[in-house]
């Protein structure tokens, strides 16, 4: 059994939120600078420069890569054999996201009330989700979320019928239905299988996976290959205004599902796609 306390928790938690907000992951700096070389249209290849200008300043002068810092999303991999000391682990996370967006003089996006939308001032709280695994480390994915991309997300409940043919069409209908508003050249997440909340949970992890990194699963591996180079042959481009770099990669994540539905998510997120992984 190790102890570990919750003000660990919370002092990474602060660090993350900083750090994803400023800093452009090292996967998604190579994927943004591939694209410039390999986009075909000049206006597809000047609107990614201006990207890449942005988020170099961005890095020079400490200024959110986004104004859109995002809603908290937490993955907790938990080990079996930790033990927690101090805070409710939950009041530990939130207190990391507090600080972390005062502190970082980051925009505060969250209401604490989805209908009388009056706003929490301090980015609280995250959404988390906790998975037990075996050990005695904690794994901890910081992935703040901005809402123009998130509002393009979708869940499709397909028949067992519609099969592999029917998730490549939700996947191509959600981007096509994106369009500009996902701040393309985007990542898409997408989850496979489970359940209707099991699959968007799948969807949102996948975003959080390097996109240089394909699935362990050969058919799903050459499934993202595909659609990833259908997404491309949309035409949408870099800031929705043509060409051929629509997305920069297609993550996708499967489960076990009953045998009566096919349950399908996408959650695409924008061309930052903000993500920073530590283990304690």
């Amino acid at each position: 059994m190790r102890t570990i306390k919750t003000s660990e928790i919370t002092k990474n938690i602060k660090e993350m939120c900083i750090e994803a907000n400023h800093y452009l992951s090292s996967d998604m700096d190579e994927a943004m600078k591939h694209a410039v070389k390999t986009e075909e249209s000049e206006l597809g290849k000047k609107i990614l420069n201006q990207l890449q200008d942005n988020l170099k300043i961005a890095d020079e002068e400490m200024i959110p890569i986004c104004q859109d810092t995002g809603m908290a999303v937490v993955f907790l991999e938990i080990g079996q054999d930790v033990h927690f000391e101090g805070d409710l682990l939950e009041d530990a996370v939130n207190e990391g996201v507090r600080q972390g967006y005062i502190e970082g003089f980051l925009r505060k996006s969250v209401v604490k009330d989805p209908l009388i939308r009056e706003n929490t001032k301090d980015n609280t709280p995250a959404v988390i989700h906790y998975s037990i695994v075996a050990g005695d480390q904690v794994k901890i994915t910081f992935a703040p979320k901005g809402f123009g991309s998130e509002n393009m997300s979708r869940v499709f409940m397909l028949k067992p019928a519609d099969g592999i043919e029917g998730v490549k069409n939700a996947i191509l209908t959600a981007v096509k239905d994106a369009g500009p508003n996902a701040c393309p050249p985007m990542v898409v997440g997408v989850g496979v299988g489970g359940t209707f909340e099991k699959c968007a949970i799948l969807a949102k992890q996948a975003l959080t996976r390097p996109v240089n990194e394909h699935s362990t699963i050969p058919y799903v591996k050459d499934l993202e290959c595909e659609m990833l180079e259908k997404i491309n042959q949309l035409g949408i481009g870099p800031g929705g205004l043509g060409g051929t770099t629509t997305a920069l990669a297609v993550n996708i994540n499967t489960y076990p599902t009953h045998i009566a539905g096919l349950p399908v998510a996408i959650n695409i997120c924008c061309h930052v796609n903000r993500h920073v992984v530590r283990e304690i």
